[in-house]
């Protein structure tokens, strides 16, 4: 009896401190994330492609509960994205911090290559980039006795060299450390020293559904690596994970938690319709169990889950689904007189560009954070030039994305159009024309279809159109990033938004 009172009350205490993990931590199009820790306080950040302004930064007090407190790249002097698409622009960034200074390390493909940027605080400002010779993508820092090392993938082989921090300067040649397991892709390198070893996590397999995790040691830092016997250290592409929701799991970071305790932040995407994403890959958390001298282990060698019992963490809150400024994004460097302020909405100056064309059209939106989502807006076209048209589009990529628009005639009518492009395939559906100038429009989606609707005077939505999610998916149209919800511009004139809603069921 006695024994199984103990039984029961272990039992307990070990409910007690364990926690229930949501994953991902930061939903919707957040890929390759990095975090360091300062004090009591965690910085995290992502890549952002094609998008300005680029590198999301977030804070957390507990891992779990993450705010955006602005993007590191704000300035078109620190981030040129001419002709970028999301093949293109702002790779895997790396964070770290010595000595009073944040560092952020990146690749632009496409306008420049490897750089970094600096800053005091890391709310910004940051600097101009300052521009490094070693290339290869997704480049990390690592700092020790007065020297610091910059690692990165040229020619697929992680590749180490020491650089000055403040000029860039590189002032060793590089030197190849490591080449991986065998996967393709050898990418997504970061150094760490623990218990007198130098280890080096870097992904494989593509950031696809065999991305993987894999980690190798040494006792110097320029090696000779030996790989853990047990890579790959984190996949969901195997017997145990493959039914999961959550794959592509791969392109992690490590960090220590005040309490000792080791996460990693990671990149997944989550599948909808089958074997398809459309969110983009998203950010997720792990517990990690690195006992003192011996390799370490990712949730107990577990696949990872959309709900996993961890030890104990601060309760998740729900999130909080409202637009602030540092959310919107804008295709390519955005042509700062297209946009303004009216109200609690506002007035978009139509481009002789558009969507599909990809030459800084007029557009701005959020990222897709939920599969069950709602974007809603009242659209004023009576400033619209005859032919052009305005309206809502959920974008991936220059040639995948759907709107629901108002188009303006020389007869003073406005149609209604769908529109959507899919690779080579494009098509249109029209509504009848009416003289209402202004008509509101809604995107809405439950993760399988997006839905496309339209109230006139009446105030009556219409069901417009519907087409499936999956045609905007990584899968289909390609590109590396997500779905985008937001509003746009074609032809000439103006287009009043009164106001642009977004909220998630």
């Amino acid at each position: 009896m006695k024994r199984l009172l103990l039984t029961c009350c272990l039992s307990a205490i070990a409910l007690m401190l364990s926690a229930q993990l949501r994953n991902p931590i930061i939903p919707g199009f957040h890929p390759d994330p990095s975090v360091c820790r300062v004090g009591d306080d965690f910085y995290l950040v992502n890549s952002s492609f094609q998008y300005f302004p680029g590198v999301p930064i977030f804070h957390s007090k507990d891992l779990v509960n993450w705010q955006q407190i602005g993007n590191v790249l704000d300035r078109n002097s620190q981030l040129p994205l001419k002709g970028a698409t999301s093949w293109l622009g702002i790779y895997a960034p790396t964070i770290r911090y010595h000595e009073g200074i944040y560092y952020m390390i990146t690749t632009n493909v496409g306008n420049g290559g490897n750089f970094m940027v600096t800053a005091t605080n890391p709310v910004g400002p940051w600097s101009e980039p300052i521009w490094l010779e070693q290339q290869g993508i997704d480049p990390s820092l690592w700092f020790e006795n007065g020297k610091c090392y910059m690692v990165s993938n040229p020619d697929n082989t992680i590749t180490l060299c020491e650089i000055d921090p403040k000029t860039g300067k590189q002032l060793t040649p590089g030197k190849a450390l490591w080449r991986g397991t065998g996967g393709r892709y050898p990418e997504g390198p970061h150094l760490y020293k623990k218990d007198g070893w130098y280890y080096l996590l870097i992904s494989e397999g593509g950031t696809e559904l065999a991305h993987h995790l894999t980690i190798a040691r040494s006792k110097k830092i320029d090696g000779p690596y030996k790989a853990n016997p047990n890579n790959p250290l984190l996949t969901n592409c195997s017997l145990l994970g493959q039914d999961k929701q959550i794959q592509g799991t791969g392109h992690g970071d490590f960090v220590q938690a005040k309490d000792g305790s080791w996460w990693v932040v990671f990149l997944a995407y989550r599948n909808y319709g089958g074997s398809y994403h459309h969110l983009g890959r998203e950010t997720y958390l792990a517990p990690v169990e690195w006992k003192k001298g011996q390799w370490p282990v990712i949730n107990g060698g577990q696949p990872i889950d959309t709900l996993m019992q961890v030890k104990t963490l601060a309760p998740q809150l729900p999130r909080q689904a409202e637009t602030r400024a540092a959310d919107w994004l804008y295709i390519q460097n955005p042509v700062a007189n297209h946009y303004e302020r009216i109200g609690e909405g506002f007035r978009l100056h139509a481009a002789p560009t558009s969507l599909t064309a990809n030459e800084q059209p007029t557009f701005m939106g959020r990222r897709q954070e939920s599969a069950t989502f709602c974007v809603e807006t009242e659209l004023d076209a009576s400033k619209l030039g005859f032919g052009c048209k305005a309206g809502l589009t959920i974008y991936q990529i220059n040639d995948g994305h759907m709107e629901i628009s108002l188009e303006k005639y020389m007869t003073g009518t406005v149609a209604i159009v769908m529109d959507y492009q899919v690779k080579s395939l494009s098509g249109r559906e029209m509504d009848e024309c009416g003289q209402e100038d202004k008509v509101r429009l809604r995107i809405s989606s439950d993760g399988n279809k997006y839905r496309f609707e339209y109230a006139r005077n009446d105030g009556q939505w219409q069901h417009f159109a519907e087409h499936d999610c999956p045609l905007l998916s990584t899968e289909m149209v390609g590109g590396f990033t997500g779905a985008i919800a937001g509003m746009y511009a074609e032809g000439e004139g103006t287009a009043d938004f009164s106001y642009f809603k977004y909220t998630e069921q």
